[in-house]
């Protein structure tokens, strides 16, 4: 009897780590399919994604410059060549960053199903009220990991590779600025991850506040705190400049205050609930 006890307890836990697995399972498989993907896609992926923020005629250079000449300023906001060149200096070097770049881009790509994958996970053990307040979550937290993806792709990086390209020493340098693909590729795959990452902060603000850890009066009293921690985390991301770190830090301040907004909104919604319910409570009781 006391066997069988033991047993019962424990088959719905051992069922729900089944479950988990197979989860967790389809999400590898939709990361390796697409992995695969660009893996065999290499002269694509490389030619007009990796390699595309390296190059002077690059969208986001492009932007800038009309816009100095728009509104007055010629070319002061023109990015020139600096001559920089990409270079592999080990004999494995371009195959492991042939494969680092397309397990990242396959977790980028899949991201979106890996959510939905948790998701089906976590909705069983939902109420209906938290079901329907957390309706669209995959959508808007993948519209906030693409954000800060686009985000990294598209001024991170091609600002921070100009930046250490066109870093001089002295006047008429003779040193040859040669940079190993590696070294780019991990800087690539960085800020990219890690961008994508920070701009969820609005959605892990939801969660948080709706479980009463987190209340749009504690986010106000510690902004000085926020904002050191956000210096901290920026320096940790990129490279060691100045101006890149002020790209980062500048969006994800942003990203806090309108956390601070979404706490707050969450906080009414809770105060409205418990209203209510103690209305509807009150009802009954007079019955």
């Amino acid at each position: 009897m006391s066997q069988q006890r033991v047993t019962t307890k424990e088959m719905p836990f051992l069922e729900h780590l089944e479950e988990l697995r197979w989860h967790l399972i389809r999400s590898v498989i939709a990361i390796l399919i697409i992995t695969i993907i660009v893996f065999a896609a290499k002269s694509f992926v490389f030619g007009y994604f990796i390699v595309a923020p390296t190059l002077q005629n690059f969208i986001t250079f492009d932007l800038f410059c009309q816009l100095s000449n728009s509104i007055g300023l010629g070319d002061m906001l023109c990015f020139q060549s600096t001559g920089a060149k990409l270079i592999s200096i080990k004999p494995s070097g371009k195959f492991i960053i042939h494969l680092k770049v397309s397990v990242v881009l396959g977790f980028i790509a899949a991201f979106p199903y890996v959510l939905w994958e948790i998701w089906r996970f976590i909705k069983p053990g939902l109420h209906d009220h938290e079901k329907n307040n957390t309706r669209g979550f995959v959508f808007i937290s993948s519209l906030l990991f693409f954000t800060g993806v686009a985000f990294a792709y598209y001024v991170l990086i091609p600002f921070s590779f100009n930046f250490f390209a066109s870093y001089q020493l002295m006047p008429d340098e003779p040193i040859l600025n040669q940079f190993d693909i590696g070294a780019y590729v991990d800087l690539f795959t960085t800020l990219s991850l890690a961008s994508g990452l920070m701009f969820e902060l609005p959605l892990i603000v939801y969660f948080l506040s709706r479980f009463g850890l987190v209340t749009p009066d504690l986010m106000r009293k510690h902004r000085k705190h926020a904002v050191i921690a956000i210096l901290f985390i920026a320096a940790m991301i990129t490279p060691a400049d100045i101006w890149t770190q002020v790209l980062v830090t500048g969006p994800v301040y942003l990203l806090y205050e309108l956390s601070i907004g979404v706490s707050a909104r969450v906080e009414k919604q809770l105060k409205a609930r418990e209203a209510a319910e103690e209305m509807e409570g009150k009802m009954i009781g007079n019955e």
